[in-house]
């Protein structure tokens, strides 16, 4: 049996239902998996081959069950090159999820703002992505059975799901930018230098994952809709430091309008 396998056995094991639908919750955004429904939470540490996130504001646990009529799997919290996992590792929970039964992924994070017009407290619709990580996860051999060797990410962010979510959000008054996300791998905070390089090659903002799910998920032929939480306008924009702090208190904010467009998100999907 391989990792694969015996990660999804052991899920299996848990729970009834067969997820259609996965949600990977950024920091300061695991509040959505408190709704779930005839939940069941597993915690990373118990699944076999899982790594742990040792980030604050990431829970580190599974949840699996129902929102909105819709058979969901949450992760609670992801994982980040930037804690020394391997992209492996750090992608391994997308390959369990389309194993699974997965079919779309709703991925949130936490950014900063490199687009000048953007404020703390928007949301942005990712609409396209640039890997500033300068790593792959799908180097090394492939295996056919996961997906084809050269996939293509021309929409790698679905073009009906980014329309979804833009109509939603435009019905209920919530403010959504739509922008390109720039991933680097951190863990400290890009210089005014970098920001603007960033800015220069045509990202509107920056973090420090997403991307190596984002190119498994479509390496296995699962849709994505990403949205981005701009927690903090970029390096050298405003005459303040950065913080983690900043973040989460940002992300407490306007959680309610992302769990709102979230939720109405996912009663529109089929």
């Amino acid at each position: 049996m391989t990792l694969l396998q015996e990660a999804v056995a052991f899920i299996q094991k848990k729970v009834k239902v067969e997820p259609k639908i996965g949600l990977i919750l950024g920091s300061g955004l695991g509040m959505l998996a408190d709704e779930i429904q005839n939940a069941v939470t597993i915690a990373y540490d118990q699944i076999p081959h899982f790594p742990v996130s040792t980030v604050e504001g990431h829970a580190g646990e599974l949840v699996v069950g129902e929102l909105e009529g819709q058979k969901v799997i949450t992760m609670r919290g992801r994982f980040h090159l930037y804690e020394g996992h391997a992209l492996e590792s750090v992608t391994f929970p997308i390959r369990v999820m389309k194993a699974l039964g997965v079919e779309t992924i709703l991925v949130t994070n936490a950014a900063g703002g490199v687009n000048t017009s953007y404020e703390p407290g928007n949301l942005m619709l990712i609409q396209d992505h640039i890997n500033l990580m300068y790593r792959n996860p799908l180097i090394g051999p492939n295996d056919a059975s996961l997906g084809e060797r050269f996939p293509d990410m021309s929409t790698a962010y679905d073009v009906e799901l980014r329309e979804l979510a833009a109509k939603l959000a435009a019905a209920q008054g919530i403010k959504l930018q739509s922008g390109v996300y720039a991933a680097v791998l951190g863990p400290s905070y890009e210089t005014p230098a970098e920001i603007r390089m960033i800015r220069a090659v045509g990202a509107d903002a920056v973090g420090m994952s997403t991307v190596p799910e984002v190119i498994v998920a479509r390496h296995a032929g699962i849709r994505v809709l990403g949205i981005s939480c701009i927690t903090n306008m970029a390096a050298g924009i405003l005459p303040q430091p950065l913080s983690h702090a900043e973040v989460m208190e940002t992300a407490e904010r306007v959680k309610g309008d992302f769990v709102q467009l979230l939720h109405s998100i996912l009663k529109e999907l089929r």
